[in-house]
């Protein structure tokens, strides 16, 4: 079969991820990349020896020679360019979150659904082979009903600034930036339960706490101190139309001794956790035991994630084949987003 030839566009941070794993996919060649800063583009195709270098997302959509895109962009972009790129017949990898809000998210859904094309949201988490793992324990029934998960993200100083601090770009701050990880990576771990009525508050009281001195932390490339419009923190009780709850809070930045991730599931049967490794709790003999699997990383690995998740996308496109997060789940994110955000804002419990 012939290479599958992709186009990368956004060459931030994350597309390095992205950059990274195509090159190393048998199927697939880098055959375009594109940002509005010109400058990085150029750097970014001479690191990965790509010849197509744009700073209009279009142009590189009308190249009937490209078969797949990759959206590395700002969230605010997220739905426009994965429309324009499933109606110029690409296939299309976007990362997370699908976009900012339900309204666009059924848009993009709208698209796929005319284009046939496949669109596969970035929710790497799934794509670790620890998650993986879990999954399959949990589809053979070894934690029995999954009624319960626990989900915090916490960091003591971590607000990135830019874009993702900025509130018309982003679309919010630690909830959709990393909250959609985990409470995706629980949803999906609970089989993806249908998602009835949120309870959830957000807070703004510490901003980017760009006063601290003497303990760094990542800063967007356009980071500014004056521009910060996000929550700090985000909490929020989701309820499940099979009766199943999950818990969820994260933070950029608390007053906490030390940055906390953890990710715990509940069944009748058992139960596990895989933040921040990947552990089995069962009854043996009237006994508790917990299990520490063998695996080649006990918690999440970033760069094995992410090549499996560009090789999935990547097989899907040679097989046609569904995605494990096709675009009907980045809709349903949306919606447990969006409540959380509007539960916050308006003081009471939201239905969805």
């Amino acid at each position: 079969m012939d290479m599958i030839k992709i186009g990368v566009i956004g060459t931030g941070s994350i597309s390095g991820m992205h950059l990274s794993a195509y090159r190393n996919n048998p199927q697939t060649t880098i055959y375009a990349v594109c940002d509005l800063n010109e400058e990085r583009a150029r750097a970014v195709a001479t690191e990965y020896n790509v010849e197509n270098v744009y700073t209009d997302y279009r142009e590189l959509l009308a190249n009937s020679e490209i078969d797949a895109v990759s959206i590395c962009t700002w969230n605010n972009s997220h739905a426009e360019i994965s429309i324009a790129a499933l109606e110029a017949g690409k296939h299309v990898l976007v990362e997370k979150p699908l976009c900012r809000t339900v309204e666009e998210a059924l848009q993009v859904q709208q698209a796929v659904e005319m284009s046939g094309k496949i669109l596969q949201v970035g929710f790497v988490r799934r794509y670790d082979s620890n998650a993986q793992l879990l999954q399959t324990l949990v589809e053979q029934g070894e934690f029995g009903e999954i009624y319960y998960a626990k989900a915090t993200t916490f960091r003591r100083l971590g607000n990135p600034g830019g874009w993702f601090s900025d509130i018309e770009r982003s679309g919010g701050g630690p909830l959709i930036d990393i909250g959609v990880h985990v409470i995706d990576l629980c949803w999906y771990l609970m089989g993806r339960p249908n998602p009835v009525s949120v309870s959830a508050n957000t807070y703004r009281k510490l901003g980017n706490r760009s006063n601290i001195k003497n303990l760094s932390f990542y800063k967007a490339a356009d980071y500014d101190a004056a521009n910060n419009t996000v929550e700090d923190l985000a909490n929020a009780l989701i309820r499940f139309e099979n009766g199943a709850s999950l818990m969820v809070d994260v933070s950029f930045t608390l007053h906490a001794k030390e940055d906390e991730r953890s990710v715990r599931l509940y069944g009748d049967k058992g139960g596990f956790e895989i933040d921040p490794e990947i552990v089995l709790v069962k009854e043996q003999s009237d006994t508790i035991v917990n299990t520490y699997p063998q695996t080649d990383h006990k918690g999440f690995e970033f760069n094995s994630a992410f090549q499996n998740e560009i090789n999935h996308f990547a097989n899907n496109i040679s097989n046609g084949s569904t995605p494990i997060s096709p675009v009907q789940d980045g809709v349903t994110i949306m919606k447990i987003l969006g409540a959380i955000y509007e539960s916050a804002a308006k003081g009471e419990e939201v239905k969805l």
